[in-house]
């Protein structure tokens, strides 16, 4: 993983328990998965502020999230000054905002 990157914990417990899930779904697919998570973040890392910022947020708390290609998932995140914060790795169709309470 990306050194300018981290996961909040609760983010880290959803990616790998949503790789396990597709894992045991499919045999590669968890590894898949997991994959085009890396990639979105890495295509974050490169351009952080391309993606659209979270509505109905306070304006000094940017939060922006970036879709996953191939899975229902986004990465929601926040630039920090140092490094990419990654709040929660959210399912499209799942209690939307629910992440919101781990901003404080």
């Amino acid at each position: 993983m990306n050194p300018l990157v981290r996961f909040d914990d609760e983010a880290d417990a959803e990616y790998r328990f949503a790789g396990r899930w597709y894992e045991a779904r499919r045999e590669h697919l968890g590894i898949e998965f997991l994959d085009a998570v890396d990639a979105t973040i890495d295509r974050i890392v490169a351009m952080p502020r391309a993606d659209s910022l979270v509505r109905r947020l306070p304006p000094d708390l940017p939060v922006r999230r970036r879709a996953v290609t191939r899975f229902p998932y986004h990465v929601v995140y926040l630039e920090m000054s140092t490094h990419i914060r990654i709040l929660a790795l959210a399912h499209d169709r799942r209690k939307p905002g629910y992440w919101k309470g781990r901003l404080k």
